[in-house]
């Protein structure tokens, strides 16, 4: 081993600066309390001032979390992704995305969280490929959309996305890989961190309705349905746990929750926290208003680990986050992510990535579309 890639973490630092140079996420974001010169963003520093204070034990999992994660990233897909897809037909398409995500995010913060939950609704329905941004047709009344209150500002981003995109090289980047990168674009704006994503997703062309609802994870499911839902995708309890913190940011409809609050208050609401909510959600009746409630109303515009407190304290909105503290194996990642950010961190930038992979299409399958909202005549 060379001098300067001594000792472990400075070998893993070679590793990513010299064979996948883009990759230093974890190592930036994760491994530097030990003595690693970075440059913290100020959306992390209330992390890093957490993480500074590691115990040897807590180092020691950081690094084997690093070890397993980097092992992901440099490792191409049995799906047949790979990162760096783009390199020779599209050398900026990565650039361009992160360029535009980071504008409309600036202008307006809502982004973030529509792009990140745009991409789990994508991937979960059919598979990661782009059908979630099918508009209605004559030949198709209700694709996938039309079955789930996406935010308009998630759509019209992509929209923008792929206009500067085609502009630099048009009908190279899929609408599918387009999602898949900005969400990630959007992670590192609201929680300060990054993770690198393999590409080379195809778009689909076959959209429907009723395909969520053998296929979305509800918001009124308990654990033993979550647990099985995600096997089905091919991911674990893990990943679950993992992928439940992104509801530390962005916002609900009433209508996903009020079986919580009417006619009774479930008891494993905390009753204040329930009272609070009836004020902003009254009772389902004809005429009523489905307001938006803050997923945290702790740090609801950042991304971060702050979901597993609400959950331990009883506050998160959905039945399918409360359920995940009546297993025993849930529960105890709830408790491990919500004591050190560094493992929840580590993890959620895996299970993104093992998220992106689900029931892609690649090669030679499906097309790219010209426009995301159309398949190609």
């Amino acid at each position: 081993m060379h001098r300067q890639c001594k000792p472990l973490y400075k070998y893993i630092e070679c590793l990513a600066r010299h064979t996948i140079k883009q990759h230093t996420f974890f190592l930036r974001y994760i491994c530097y309390p030990f003595n690693t010169p970075i440059t913290v963003s100020p959306k992390s520093r209330r992390f890093a001032k957490n993480s500074r204070k590691m115990s040897g034990a807590v180092k020691l999992t950081c690094l084997q979390l690093l070890m397993v994660a980097f092992a992901t990233l440099i490792t191409m897909s049995s799906a047949g992704l790979q990162y760096g897809f783009y390199n020779a037909s599209c050398p900026n398409a990565e650039q361009t995305v992160t360029s535009v995500v980071n504008g409309l995010i600036d202008a307006n913060p809502a982004v973030a969280p529509a792009l990140i939950r745009l991409i789990f609704h994508d991937c979960f329905v059919a598979g990661c490929d782009a059908s979630i941004l099918l508009d209605p047709t004559s030949a198709n009344s209700s694709p996938e959309k039309t079955a789930i209150p996406l935010a308009v500002a998630g759509n019209n981003a992509v929209d923008q996305i792929k206009a500067a995109v085609e502009a630099a090289c048009p009908g190279k980047v899929s609408c599918a890989d387009i999602v898949a990168f900005a969400a990630r674009d959007s992670v590192a704006k609201a929680a300060g961190y990054y993770y690198s994503v393999d590409s080379g997703r195809r778009d689909g062309s076959v959209s429907t309705a009723f395909s969520i609802l053998t296929n979305m994870p509800s918001p009124l499911f308990n654990r033993s349905d979550l647990v099985a839902r995600f096997s089905q995708k091919k991911l674990t309890v893990v990943d679950l746990v993992a992928l439940s913190g992104a509801h530390s940011i962005g916002v609900a409809h009433c209508s996903t929750f009020t079986k919580r609050l009417y006619p009774t208050v479930d008891p494993t609401l905390d009753a204040g926290f329930a009272a609070d909510l009836k004020k902003r959600c009254p009772a389902p009746a004809r005429g009523v208003p489905d307001n938006l409630v803050n997923n945290s109303v702790v740090t609801p515009a950042i991304l971060g680990n702050q979901f597993y407190g609400n959950a331990i304290s009883k506050k998160v909105l959905f039945n399918s986050d409360a359920t995940l503290l009546t297993g025993s194996d849930t529960a105890t990642l709830v408790a491990q992510m919500e004591a050190d950010p560094a493992k929840w961190i580590a993890q959620f930038a895996v299970s993104m990535v093992n998220m992106g992979r689900i029931g892609v299409l690649t090669g030679t399958q499906g097309q790219v579309r010209k426009n995301c909202r159309v398949v190609n005549s």
